[in-house]
């Protein structure tokens, strides 16, 4: 039985920060040598901690040896971009401000300021809560699950605009799944100079990919439900009590 207290319509900022650092591949490191991109090399403890394995030729070995205390002050940032192609595909930016520490042989990065910046503008996620948070189940799989939903079933993105209200959808000239959560899927609808996103939150949280599936059949069966004649819905309810 869902928890109501603890369920929501979707993520928090501390766990899209989270989600964002799982999926992602690369990030940019800006230090006191300057700044470069690190790719397939962070790593991020239950508490917070990111921990960096950097190449031979990189900078911060010898920010580290002319840091204060040998602990130099660090940016990461980390971009979350669209798997589908859609216009601005850039979902989020994150950025986390802290020390860098060597650790085991590793750089381990402790933030000390967290910003997430989405389309609905930027918010500081508390240093607590971002270490408390747990990233969205779904996140490393997402790329995946939405690459397969735009390519190979078109047909059902398309059912699932029923479930959009008609004034959301004036001008649409193509409709792309954009984002998909615990909570819900989201729809990129792109007109012909602008674009929206529409979010249909599902009815229970999806923890594994197999419930992700259920929950979209039971979106695909609403919206079929949506496209049928007032009357036929009644007559369809009236057997179904009987």
């Amino acid at each position: 039985m869902r928890d109501n207290r603890t369920w929501t319509a979707e993520p928090t900022a501390a766990q899209r920060a989270r989600s964002v650092i799982a999926a992602a591949w690369s990030c940019a490191v800006t230090a006191e040598g300057g700044r470069e991109e690190l790719v397939a090399a962070h790593t991020v403890a239950e508490d917070g901690r990111l921990f960096l394995e950097v190449p031979d030729d990189s900078p911060l070995p010898g920010a580290a040896l002319c840091a204060p205390r040998g602990e130099p002050s660090a940016v990461l940032e980390f971009a979350d971009v669209a798997p589908v192609p859609v216009r601005n595909r850039i979902r989020a930016r994150l950025w986390l401000a802290g020390h860098l520490a060597v650790a085991d042989g590793r750089f381990a990065f402790q933030p000390t300021r967290v910003v997430l910046r989405q389309h609905s503008g930027a918010v500081v996620v508390g240093v607590e809560e971002f270490a408390a948070a747990a990233p969205d189940p779904l996140a490393t799989a997402e790329a995946r699950l939405l690459t397969h939903l735009a390519d190979c079933h078109g047909d059902a993105v398309e059912r699932l605009t029923r479930l959009v209200d008609a004034g959301s959808l004036y001008g649409a000239v193509r409709v792309r799944p954009l984002a998909v959560d615990r909570h819900g899927l989201t729809l990129r609808i792109e007109r012909a100079r602008s674009h929206g996103d529409v979010r249909l939150p599902f009815h229970a949280p999806a923890d594994t990919v197999a419930q992700l599936t259920e929950r979209v059949h039971v979106l695909l069966t609403q919206a079929a439900a949506a496209a049928c004649p007032r009357a036929l819905r009644q007559e369809r309810t009236e057997a179904e009590n009987q």
